[in-house]
């Protein structure tokens, strides 16, 4: 297969890796990911990835049952720590050489983030893990996402979603009828609030022109698919 991006960013939400449980950690989507993405290092693809923790806990529900926010979302980055983990044992299981890097200290468990430190991982052919989102409250992991991508000079971002295969104009979940796009510009995602990733995250994408692919993870091998450029999902691009 033709690889049509070096160096990617995939964006795992925290519900994909719950799978049908609908919570925690299901340990086949789990050596699932690891095997596509062991296949991608060994097509020369050097592959960063950004780990949601929706599965363990989400911050913003938690908020407007009164918890105080800022506490809610350092719950939620310490979360996709542990996601993270996950992912690297999961991936060194299969002679995959990973890392861990989180944007909040925890030395005995993971690197701090450096981003040099982190290319250079890369160039190495290892795979790099970003955790604890941005290290900021009020910042999804989406956003995390976008900067590292625009920090690590990444070709594409992919947003492996658990329960939908792109973008549609409408809840896909609620809603039979829902039309799914194609493709978008990062300025209709805006305009049209669609929910694929907040605001902050597609004009950080947009200013650094960070082409999107959204997709469902549960389909066969779809994260080295979108890698090579097959047409699934939904691409945003200027």
């Amino acid at each position: 297969m033709q690889v049509k991006y070096k160096r990617v960013v995939l964006k795992l939400s925290g519900e994909a890796l719950a799978g049908s449980k609908g919570t925690g950690i299901d340990g086949d989507v789990l050596r699932n990911v690891g095997k596509q993405i062991k296949a991608l290092t060994e097509m020369g693809v050097q592959v960063a990835c950004v780990v949601g923790g929706g599965n363990i806990w989400r911050g913003a529900p938690a908020s407007m049952e009164g918890m105080d926010r800022a506490t809610a979302d350092y719950m939620g980055m310490l979360a996709t720590v542990i996601n993270a983990l996950a992912l690297q044992d999961a991936l060194e299981s299969l002679g995959v050489t990973t890392r861990t890097q989180t944007a909040i200290e925890m030395r005995q468990v993971a690197e701090p983030y450096i981003r040099r430190r982190a290319i250079r991982h890369l160039e190495k052919g290892r795979v790099v893990i970003f955790a604890a989102g941005t290290g900021n409250p009020y910042f999804s992991t989406d956003t995390a996402a976008a900067l590292r991508a625009a920090e690590i000079e990444a070709d594409v971002i992919l947003m492996a979603k658990g329960n939908v295969d792109g973008v549609y104009d409408r809840d896909p979940l609620k809603h039979p009828d829902a039309r799914r796009f194609s493709t978008l510009s990062y300025l209709e995602v805006l305009k049209r609030g669609l929910g694929v990733m907040d605001a902050t995250a597609a004009s950080l994408c947009m200013d650094n022109n960070i082409p999107i692919i959204v997709f469902s993870m549960a389909q066969g091998n779809n994260i080295v698919s979108a890698v090579c450029g097959e047409n699934i999902g939904t691409v945003i691009r200027g």
